[in-house]
């Protein structure tokens, strides 16, 4: 019976020397380990209590203010001016105020001139994703905005961004070459004598017109309704219908044939009939092809450009706007 006491008193003091962590061979470990984390134990569980130490801060005076917030950097501004005085003197001016950066640096693209000179630029930057905005130094300017010199940045800043897709013209000429060319307002095919153009239409493949005899013909995007082809009294197309005019220019038969509005997906081809002896010539914007006797035109969406507008007066509301001028 004592020895049975003995044993149970053992046990029951091996059990508090394992729970301690005191015991040399419990878990295999060395007697020093089991000190060392018996102690560390006794260190967690009668850690004396130290206050925290704040750190002092400056007294805050009322009328002090908070630094004031990093600002970005000005947009970098690349000047292009038309060859006329005053536009080359509207370009220094502002190049003086705003400085200049390399148009493939820049933020913005400020085209200084006339319409003409907007689309040399949207020419000359197609398909690099530019943000062009027009001041007018020129004479109509119907794709500029008004030329002001104050708070230019906060003007650009503001614009609103009018998204337009290019034509693709590929012009057959009867040397056999083929000539392709983009245009941000219209493809056009004139006479170049004195005799008047036979031309065939197609229009996605199915023949729309057999002949029409005629000093040319017009195929124009929605920002360039409002030019050429308005002038040839084709009608004014909004920037979001998804239309490209068809434009007859002076028809003599059929006689009563004004034209048609195609939908912005449409592939178009002109057939010159007689081209030997009623030569033609098809252009694009402001390049020239002459003696065709194939032309395709389509809208190319793979390619965005972008115009930038004062809110007031921008490119949606000018072409509205046009369609009530008398």
């Amino acid at each position: 019976m004592l020895d049975r006491r003995r044993r149970l008193a053992r046990r029951l003091r091996g059990a508090r020397r394992d729970a301690a962590g005191l015991w040399p061979f419990a878990h295999r470990r060395s007697l020093g380990a089991c000190r060392r984390q018996g102690e560390r134990r006794h260190r967690l569980v009668h850690r004396p209590h130290r206050p925290r130490r704040h750190r002092a801060r400056p007294p805050r005076h009322a009328g002090a203010r908070a630094p004031p917030a990093r600002l970005s950097d000005a947009p970098r501004i690349a000047f292009l001016a038309a060859a006329t005085e005053v536009a080359q003197t509207a370009r220094d001016r502002l190049v003086a105020m705003y400085g200049e950066a390399q148009p493939g640096e820049a933020h913005f693209i400020v085209a200084l001139g006339g319409d003409g000179m907007m689309l040399e630029t949207q020419h000359r930057f197609l398909g690099r994703n530019a943000q062009i905005y027009g001041m007018n130094r020129g004479s109509v300017g119907f794709l500029m905005n008004e030329y002001r010199e104050e708070d230019l940045p906060a003007r650009l800043a503001a614009a609103q961004a009018a998204q337009l897709h290019p034509l693709r013209m590929r012009a057959h000429s009867m040397d056999g070459k083929t000539h392709a060319s983009l245009a941000v307002n219209e493809v056009s095919l004139l006479r170049q004598t004195r005799q008047t153009a036979k031309l065939r239409i197609l229009v996605d493949g199915k023949e729309r017109l057999p002949e029409l005899i005629c000093d040319g013909i017009i195929v124009a995007t929605p920002a360039g309704s409002t030019a050429y082809n308005l002038s040839a009294h084709g009608p004014i197309v909004p920037l979001d219908a998804n239309l490209l005019p068809l434009t007859p220019i002076s028809a003599f038969r059929p006689r009563r044939w004004r034209g048609a509005l195609l939908p912005s997906t449409a592939r178009v081809v002109f057939e010159v009939l007689e081209a030997e002896k009623r030569p033609v010539s098809a252009t694009a914007d402001y390049t020239e092809v002459r003696d065709v006797r194939r032309v395709e035109v389509r809208e190319d969406r793979s390619i965005t450009m972008t115009m930038l507008f004062d809110p007031d007066r921008n490119l949606s509301e000018r072409i509205i706007s046009e369609q009530f001028t008398v």
